[in-house]
């Protein structure tokens, strides 16, 4: 099976989840799957720039990045945050390879466009090349990508981590596609976790507020992905991330899966 999984939110910042997640990645590594994380990292840099006096503004759940906010992500994302997620992974007995979308021009970004405001260096992915990936999953690694990427314009970008997941899960044909949150699901109108939610059903949630902010680019992503032919997609708590290892095979009770119909 090939997965991908996207780690974000807490999974970063608290240690001892980031070391459960890892374990998890670690064993499905050892169950003979070929495994892909993309991460994020927004609140790290969130303080990274508030410590160097910018900032963040957010529109539709994406961040502005001017160049300096950029050159920061550069070094947050791709730097500190891929390199602590790499280790994590190592200390579980995993060869991960941490790379960023620009590595091997592996993901091709251009210029987001959001109508009626410019968001700057937010780039969407329009190419993937996926043949660094298999390389590294040939010799029995686990790449780590973060969600920066190369333009056509030889400028960096900055790509939210959800939507470089489904594009990566497209790219690489994956099997299944798992995005751990600091949230225990999508919740509906009245407030319960909905364990299953099918695409058709989104725009309503949307439409009526029920959804907003951070969930908006990960419903996106999931429809993305759907549409791309990734067989399945689910939103699923960091905090109950032991069940990834089962989730493919076996029924479980906590996240939403996203489905076609």
């Amino acid at each position: 099976m090939k997965l991908v999984v996207k780690i974000g939110g807490a999974a970063l910042d608290d240690k001892e989840l980031t070391k459960r997640c890892a374990r998890a990645v670690a064993e499905l590594a050892e169950a003979g799957h070929h495994v892909v994380v993309v991460h994020g990292g927004g609140a790290m840099l969130t303080r990274t720039l508030a410590q160097l006096g910018k900032q963040s503004q957010f529109i539709s759940g994406l961040r502005v990045t001017d160049s300096e906010t950029r050159d920061v992500a550069l070094g947050v994302l791709a730097g500190r945050v891929n390199k602590s997620l790499v280790a994590a992974l190592c200390a579980e007995g995993c060869s991960a390879i941490g790379m960023c979308g620009g590595d091997g021009l592996a993901f091709t970004a251009r210029k987001k466009k959001t109508a009626g405001a410019d968001l700057g260096f937010v780039g969407e992915i329009s190419a993937v090349d996926p043949r660094w990936i298999k390389a590294i999953w040939q010799n029995g690694g686990i790449p780590v990508i973060s969600s920066v990427a190369i333009g056509s314009d030889g400028e960096y970008y900055n790509v939210n981590a959800d939507q470089m997941a489904a594009a990566c899960a497209a790219g690489c044909h994956a099997d299944a596609l798992v995005f751990l949150t600091d949230v225990p699901g999508v919740k509906g109108a009245n407030g319960d976790v909905l364990r299953w939610l099918r695409l058709p059903e989104i725009a309503p949630l949307i439409r009526d507020s029920v959804v907003g902010g951070g969930m908006l680019p990960k419903l996106a992503a999931c429809r993305e992905a759907l549409q791309s032919g990734v067989h399945r997609v689910r939103i699923l708590p960091a905090a109950q991330v032991e069940a990834l290892p089962e989730f493919y095979h076996a029924k479980i009770d906590c996240g939403t899966e996203v489905m076609v119909q």
